[in-house]
Order: C-alpha cells, then structure tokens, then sequence
C-alpha cells in the first residue's frame, strides 16, 4: 500500500469517527469468509457499516479526535480488528453483536468484543458488551421523559372527568331529596 493510499484511508476513516458518534471495535479472526458475510449482511440489515482496517490506520485517524483515545489504543487495537459505524443508537452494536452470536450458536463468543466509543465515552472489554446492550437510545429516553411529563396532566384530566359524573350525581340526588 503506497502513503497516498495510507493517507486517503487515515482521512477517510477520520472523517467517519468525526460524523459518527458511536463506534465499537471487534475481532472476528477466525470466521470463514461465509461467516464474515453473513456478519456484514446482519450489521448491514440493522443500519450499521462494518469495515476492516489495519490498527495503525486506526490509531493515526484516532489521533486527531478531540477524546483520548491512548487507553483505547492500547488495548482494544491488537490483532485483527473490525469497526461497527453506528449514526444512531449507541447501544444497537452490541445488540448485533449478542444477536448474531446467539444466531450462529451457544458457545459461539465471536465477533469478540474488544471496545467502544459512545459520544467519546469509552468501554474497554467483553465484559462491557451487556451493559451497552441495555443503554438506552435517545429517542427512548426522549420517549420517556415525555411520557413522565405527560403523566400528571393525564391524572388531572381523567380525574376532572370522573369527578363531573359524581358531581352530577351528588346535584340530582339533592334536587330529587328536596321535592
């Protein structure tokens, strides 16, 4: 590969970390080139890009993000690593990843887990893959925080609107006691 190609790559692969909040690294090394594709037709199917690059590539675009990524260099770019792009949720990775290895078997733990950048947080480990599983996105938050707004004015019309049925009750039941 000559610096030009290096070069185009590196500003490619930059441009992608700076448009795209959520990104998770892999290991898929030891899957067949069938396995492979059927790992990119699954992250393809979900909305997500997954691309192989070489760890100095990925270091060098890296190292002109804002975040440090140094730790993450460190141990998350050794051996064989794959990217999963993510525009939207930062928890839909994972949820691929758990997906399609309970798709290809039980005891399947490939692609391996190996770190993650969620709005430049970073998650280092396989440990971490559940608990980024159940993040929630933003539009669920949003969803929620909407529904708790909306909560106690529901209470105060639906208690308005019962009341009148009693109030009404209370009024003709009078009206009738005094005839």
């Amino acid at each position: 590969m000559t610096r030009e190609e290096k070069k185009s790559i590196i500003d490619e692969l930059t441009e992608k970390f700076k448009v795209t909040p959520h990104f998770y690294v892999t290991n898929a090394s030891g899957f067949s080139v069938a396995q492979v594709n059927a790992f990119r037709k699954t992250c393809f199917e979900k909305g997500l890009e997954y691309k192989v690059y070489k760890n100095t590539l990925i270091k060098k675009a890296l190292e002109s993000m804002d975040t440090d990524y140094e730790k993450f260099n460190e141990t998350a770019l050794k051996g064989f690593s794959g990217i999963l792009f993510s525009k939207e949720a930062g928890n839909l990775p994972a949820k691929v990843l758990l997906e399609f290895r309970k798709k290809m078997g039980k005891k399947e733990t490939r692609p391996v887990f190996k770190g993650a950048s969620i709005d430049g947080d970073l998650f280092l480990g396989e440990q971490n893959l559940e608990l980024l599983s159940n993040l929630k996105s933003k539009e669920e938050l949003l969803g929620e925080v909407i529904g708790l707004l909306q909560s106690p004015a529901k209470n105060v019309v639906s208690a308005l609107q019962s009341g009148k049925h009693i109030l009404a009750g209370l009024v003709k039941t009078l009206s009738e006691k005094e005839s």
